[in-house]
């Protein structure tokens, strides 16, 4: 019988260190800080899940209470000599022989459920686990996840469907989880709320497998629509479909076992004149789906395990440095405390040199202050080239203006220097406000990074924290005054039209030169009318060669480099020295030396937990280097 329902002779012994390295990790706790790999299942409402699961597991589950089961099921199947179970909660631990009726932990499974989901039947992220130990399942993680609802029933919240499409969405939308999608065959598969979600979390279809169940339920004439979904014609996936026919309620009510429920499978697709040929391709029964899951799941592990390693590692090290700060207690003499006062703020100021000079150390996605700093002087650069192409249109409008308007005594085709001076500082006027909005971005980017440094190495001592941020506040106006007043002097400056007369020339022929090339034919430069475009032309030269970036002394070049200059200056670089100056000016306040290092009543818990983690991650290297090792 054991062998009939879940053929566990067939598995390799490769397999078992990858399923089981995965539970110790997950035994330690290490979901609370990283996604491990997993099997979830998902279906709508009454698709047969729960059947599947018991199916592979031997055991039954509950079912008939006309709801699905509000908090997901974290199924474990293992290989130990005797044939037992453990059923976990929040609320209960039973262990039962998994050989008995499983009167006691059914009730123990909806006890656990009314308790975690509420009486109401709200939907809880907590995991009911339940741990099968036997020769005879296979090696396999599941997580059974509450069937879609589309309705509520009884007194559930009406927004009950939300709430459970919302937990499905963030549990199957990890990258570390393999999809098992169950769907009744006597429904349209295209609009089963299961398979679409899915596909939105996984649109290629490469973390997903389809199952079909209640095959028995399929009108006659329409066999052939569900062999194509099994051959992939239909929606295709490219873990590809399997079809299973498990218990129904009329044979549960007639006390089928479930070993005699994989007999009685067995001989329906044996006998079944279009799906025949689909077991004995592999693609049904509940032992091929076992054998099936087991595969895809090892498979799953080998190709997340290298940064499942580098993400473990990462965050231990980071943990590490965070317990540092928190490791360490108040010292007791005055002499002391100041030492240790004196050593707190030589580790901040440190990391806030180390930003300013773009030197920090970095973990996982972690991005420098000053690359950020960085993408907004692009972004000025751009700025500056989009307006100098779009002032380049202007020009015309201006000069015909001037010659309609203005032009007293002058003969056509001169330039009015006057036009020219104006045009350059209206331009210049209108790049100020972009400026101002650069500095106020990188301004706060710098603050913010403060700030989080402050809360990094001081979270445990709160007036010292506080202390440390009203100085990086007042600071920050100050700076900000300044780097303001700089930019404003310059832009200032900008609004005087000069430049030396031969970085001027130099420019203006290059210009003219490459007009000449565009316009070979110089009919353009021709004076033959009151209204003559070689006006344009002319004050187009003059003033492309004065403001263009491309130009040697021009003035969009000078802004493209001095506005960021004032800003690394001023906003990055004297603002991380001041505060360093400033918080060093703390150590001479003496008196207040009791006050600063008063410990945060959250210390002693953010100690503990970070313990903990430093532990459960440890274990974890340990677990990943033995691994390794095989």
């Amino acid at each position: 019988q054991a062998a009939e329902h879940t053929l566990y002779n067939q598995y390799e012994e490769k397999i078992r260190p990858c399923i089981d390295l995965v539970d110790s990790l997950r035994a330690l706790g290490i979901e609370k800080d990283l996604s491990l790999p997993a099997i979830a299942v998902i279906g709508d409402q009454s698709s047969g899940k729960s059947s599947v699961l018991e199916a592979l597991s031997g055991v039954p589950l509950p079912r008939g209470n006309g709801k699905n089961s509000l908090s997901h099921i974290f199924t474990l199947m293992r290989e130990p000599e005797v044939v037992i179970g453990t059923f976990q909660s929040l609320c209960a631990q039973v262990w039962f022989d998994a050989s008995f009726e499983a009167c006691i932990h059914c009730l123990a499974l909806l006890t656990a459920q009314d308790t975690l989901a509420g009486p109401r039947g709200a939907i809880s992220g907590h995991l009911i686990s339940l741990e099968v130990r036997s020769p005879d399942v296979p090696d396999l993680t599941l997580i059974d996840l509450p069937g879609i609802a589309r309705v509520a029933v009884g007194d559930q919240p009406k927004d009950i469907g939300e709430q459970i499409k919302m937990l499905l969405k963030r549990l199957i939308g990890r990258k570390e989880t393999v999809n098992l999608v169950v769907v009744p065959c006597n429904v349209d598969i295209a609009t089963t709320e299961a398979l679409k979600m899915a596909q939105e979390v996984d649109p290629t279809g490469e973390r997903t497998i389809g199952i079909l169940t209640k095959p028995d339920l399929v009108d006659r004439g329409t066999e052939h629509t569900i062999v194509n979904i099994l051959q992939n014609r239909v929606i295709p996936l490219k873990k590809g479909y399997m079809i299973v026919k498990c218990r129904g309620q009329q044979d549960i009510h007639n006390r089928l076992t479930l070993a005699a429920a994989l007999q009685q499978e067995r001989r329906f697709f044996e006998n079944h004149k279009h799906f025949r040929a689909i077991m004995e391709e592999g693609k049904a029964t509940i032992p091929h789906l076992a054998e099936k899951l087991t595969n895809e799941l090892v498979k799953h592990i080998i190709k997340t395990m290298p940064v499942l390693e580098s993400q473990i590692r990462d965050t231990l090290h980071k943990t590490l440095l965070d317990l540092q700060r928190y490791s360490r207690g108040t010292p007791q003499t005055e002499s002391e405390k100041l030492f240790f006062l004196t050593d707190l703020i030589k580790l901040f100021n440190q990391e806030i040199s180390r930003s300013t000079r773009g030197e920090e150390q970095l973990f996982g996605d972690e991005v420098r202050l000053f690359t950020r700093i960085r993408k907004e002087f692009r972004t000025w650069g751009m700025t500056l080239l989009e307006f100098t192409a779009r002032a380049k249109k202007t020009v015309p409008d201006r000069v015909w203006k001037y010659e309609d308007h203005y032009r007293g005594r002058e003969f056509p085709g001169f330039s009015n220097y006057r036009t020219f001076e104006d045009i350059i500082k209206e331009q210049i006027r209108e790049l100020e406000q972009p400026a101002m909005e650069i500095l106020n971005k990188a301004m706060r980017l710098v603050e913010e990074k403060f700030m989080e440094l402050a809360n990094k190495h001081f979270a445990n001592f709160h007036n010292l924290s506080r202390a440390a941020k009203v100085k990086i506040e007042d600071i920050r106006e100050k700076q900000a005054a300044e780097a303001e007043s700089h930019i404003r002097a310059q832009f200032k400056m900008e609004k005087i039209v000069y430049c030396q007369d031969d970085l001027y020339v130099g420019d203006l022929n290059a210009v003219r030169a490459e007009i000449t090339r565009t316009t070979p034919s110089g009919k353009d430069l021709q004076v033959s009318a009151p209204k003559e475009p070689s006006v344009v032309v002319e004050m187009l030269s003059h003033t492309s060669a004065y403001f263009s970036v491309s130009s040697q002394a021009g003035a969009s070049k000078r802004l493209s480099n001095q506005i960021p200059l004032i800003i690394l200056s001023t906003v990055l670089h004297d603002f991380g020295e001041n505060v360093q100056t400033s918080m060093l000016q703390l150590l001479q306040e003496k008196e207040k030396l009791n006050f600063l290092l008063e410990e945060d009543s959250e210390a002693a818990k953010t100690r503990n937990y970070l313990s903990q983690r430093v532990d459960r991650l440890s274990k974890a290297c340990q677990y990943l280097r033995e691994f390794s090792l095989l």
